[in-house]
C-alpha cells in the first residue's frame, strides 16, 4: 500500500540530508504511528507522500501508483485517493462543517445528489451529526479536528494520514480523535500517523516506526512503544544464514571452535542422576602387519 525504497532527500543548501536511505512497507489496513522528535524527517516523509517534495534517490510508491512516473497533471488524482488530516485543521472559516466536508466532494465533481447522501452519513461517523450547522469558530478543538477528519474521508480513500491531529488538544479530546481513527482502520482504512503523543502510542500498542536525524533506527511491528531512541526495536543488518559467497572468491571461511558439552540430566520417579558425557578416546593407531613369506619350491 506504501512502499518508500531507499529513499534519499537532500533541501537546497543543505550539507545533511533530511531523509538517509529511508526504506518502509506499510500493508493494507495497518495502523502505523511514525514518530521521532523536531527535526527528525516526519513532516519531509509525509510531503514525499502527498507530492508536495520529490525524493533526491530511491523510489516510492502509494496505492499500486509509482512516484517515478508520475505527471504534474497526475498529482491532483493521487491526492483525491489520499485522506490528509492536519494539525491546524484548515477547515473553510466561513462555511459551516456540513459545507466543509461538501466542499471536498464539489471540488472532485462529485453530484449535489450524492453530496446531500455522503455529507450527513460522514459527520455521524465523526459524531458531529448535530453539529453539521456550526462554522468552525463554534466549535471546540476536537470538533474542528473531526470535522477535518470527516473531510479526509468524504471522498473514502484506502489510505488516511493524519499530521500531529492530537498536537493542539487535550489530553482526553486527544484520545477520543485517536480512537476515531482507529475505528476508520477497523473499517480497512489503511492509518499512517505523525505524533509526539507518548501515552496514545503507548496505549493502542499498533506499530511504531522511529526516525532519528532521517533515519529509521526502530520499527516494532506489534505492540509498539514510544521510543525516540529506537533502542528497543534496533535495525539491525544480519548476514545470511549458510552464506555461499565463498565459494565464488575462494575466501576460506573461519572455523568454529567446539562447544563445550553440558552434562545432561537423567530424571526418574526416585532420583535424579547427572551423567557428564564421555571424551571419546581416540581410535588406536593400526599395528603394521609383517610381510608375507614366500614359499620358492
Amino acid at each position: 500500500m506504501i512502499l518508500l525504497d531507499d529513499v534519499v532527500k537532500y533541501y537546497p543548501g543543505d550539507k545533511e540530508p533530511a531523509l538517509k536511505h529511508v526504506s518502509l512497507h506499510i500493508q493494507p489496513k495497518e495502523f502505523v504511528f511514525l514518530v521521532g522528535q523536531s527535526g527528525a524527517g516526519k513532516s519531509t516523509l509525509i510531503k514525499m507522500l502527498t507530492r508536495e517534495e520529490v525524493p533526491t534517490s530511491g523510489r516510492i510508491m502509494v496505492g499500486g501508483i509509482d512516484y517515478e512516473y508520475m505527471k504534474r497533471r497526475h498529482i491532483p488524482h493521487l491526492r483525491r485517493r489520499l485522506g490528509v488530516v492536519f494539525q491546524d485543521y484548515k477547515l473553510l472559516p466561513n462555511r459551516t462543517a456540513y459545507e466543509n466536508v461538501a466542499f471536498a466532494l464539489e471540488i472532485v465533481g462529485v453530484s449535489n445528489a450524492e453530496i446531500r447522501r455522503t455529507v450527513p452519513k460522514v459527520l455521524e461517523l465523526v459524531g458531529l451529526a448535530d453539529k453539521g450547522h456550526k462554522f468552525p469558530s463554534e466549535l471546540s478543538g476536537g470538533e474542528r479536528q473531526r470535522v477535518a477528519i470527516a473531510r479526509s474521508m468524504a471522498r473514502q480513500p484506502k489510505i488516511l494520514i493524519a499530521d500531529e491531529p492530537t498536537g493542539n488538544l487535550d489530553v482526553e479530546t486527544s484520545q477520543g480523535i485517536v480512537h476515531l481513527l482507529e475505528e476508520i482502520n477497523n473499517f480497512g482504512t489503511t492509518i499512517l500517523v505523525t505524533t509526539h503523543d507518548e501515552n496514545i502510542v503507548n496505549q493502542l500498542r499498533k506499530r511504531v516506526v522511529t526516525l532519528r536525524h532521517g533515519e529509521i533506527v526502530g520499527d516494532q511491528k506489534n505492540n509498539g512503544h514510544y521510543d525516540l531512541d529506537g533502542f528497543r526495536s534496533k535495525i539491525i543488518k544480519r548476514p545470511l544464514a549458510n552464506s555461499t559467497s565463498h565459494l565464488a572468491t575462494g575466501t576460506p571461511q573461519p572455523t568454529e571452535e567446539p562447544k563445550e558439552e553440558q552434562p545432561i540430566i537423567h530424571a526418574s520417579s526416585n532420583r535424579v542422576r547427572v551423567a557428564t558425557p564421555k571424551t571419546p578416546t581416540p581410535a588406536a593407531e593400526p599395528k603394521p602387519r609383517a610381510p608375507k613369506r614366500r614359499f620358492i619350491n
